[in-house]
């Protein structure tokens, strides 16, 4: 197959991102892999709508991801049209291009549906992804799941929603990624919480989330693949994620650490009543982070830490995930 990846920029990825491992394994498994940035598209009219790719082919001799991405970074790129790519993989992080190429991001997700338009499987759906651009997708589901939540960009708004609470609030941007301007806020430290806002609102709107105990123990990055978990070996891909001490932030590049995942009837429980929307939206790899028995957000742009999974259980994931992807291809083909 011809599996085309939809990243940010080449020289922005990194030999331990889950896209590079996908893509490493992708090519020991004899299939063609593109990069598309987010600037490489092109439309030569209605039956012409493509990217400037680089491109790794089946026989190049590659030792591993890092070789990967030296051997990609050298190749010269090469107009490929929707008709040349099998898969369409978007893999992308909207919020890394916000603000200095606040174009490239919306325009790539309409090239995508473009390209979905052509035939192409591209995985996840785009026209969903377009609800799913920043952290309110998640209002979409059960309300049981979700903590309290304010979205806003009025101070006195934040204030009120303080108020209501126990004892404390997280404050983070709706739109953002990685653990940056992420914030804890006491009732009874809130001397900076005007400056706070006032930070996290210069780009966009300011997410309030109400303060979950069991956060102490950080969260779990759960992954599912078209709708049901992911399980290899009767381990699910899982990761529990857990800050360091003073920090609010799990995120690993933040420099949380990465555990194994006690996965319990519970977090089964929360995970099931997403599952099936997230199956009819189209979106076939997703992960979730669960505090407890909620749901903080739904990653459908470029879930992460498929590597820490894979090396904390002693699973591949990666090759099962392949695997099924095949198997899909294939049954599509036969439908079309």
């Amino acid at each position: 197959m011809n599996i085309a990846f939809l990243i940010n920029q080449t020289h922005k990825e990194d030999v331990n991102f889950t896209t590079t491992l996908l893509a490493y394994k992708a090519h020991l498994r004899g299939h063609r892999i593109l990069y598309i940035g987010l600037a490489d598209f092109a439309y030569h009219g209605e039956n012409t709508v493509g990217a400037h790719c680089r491109i790794v082919e089946p026989d190049d001799n590659i030792n591993n991801e890092k070789h990967l991405l030296e051997i990609l970074r050298k190749k010269e790129k090469q107009f490929v049209d929707a008709k040349g790519m099998d898969i369409l993989w978007i893999r992308y992080d909207p919020v890394l291009d916000m603000i200095n190429r606040p174009w490239a991001s919306p325009t790539a997700l309409q090239f995508a549906q473009l390209i979905k338009r052509q035939g192409t499987w591209v995985i996840n759906d785009p026209d969903k992804l377009v609800e799913a651009t920043n952290k309110l997708y998640l209002e979409y589901f059960p309300r049981n799941i979700r903590a309290k939540t304010l979205i806003t960009r009025n101070y006195e708004d934040v204030v009120s929603f303080l108020d209501q609470q126990e004892d404390q609030i997280i404050l983070k941007p709706l739109k953002g990624s990685g653990g940056k301007n992420v914030f804890l806020v006491k009732k009874d430290e809130r001397h900076n919480l005007k400056q706070t806002v006032e930070v996290i609102s210069r780009d966009g709107y300011v997410l309030a989330q109400e303060y979950l105990p069991a956060a102490t123990k950080g969260d779990i990055r759960f992954f599912l693949l078209d709708g049901e978990p992911l399980l290899v070996g009767g381990k699910y891909a899982s990761v529990n994620r857990v800050q360091q001490k003073g920090d609010i932030r799990s995120n690993i590049h933040q420099g949380g650490t990465a555990k194994e995942a006690m996965i319990d009837e519970q977090i089964l429980s929360t995970v099931r009543q997403v599952s099936s929307k997230l199956k009819d939206d189209g979106m076939y790899f997703v992960g979730l982070d669960i505090v407890g028995d909620k749901i903080m957000e739904i990653n459908v742009f470029s879930p992460g830490a498929l590597l820490h999974a894979s090396e904390l259980n002693g699973v591949d994931y990666t090759t099962a995930i392949l695997k099924d992807l095949e198997k899909q291809s294939t049954l599509r083909k036969r439908k079309m």
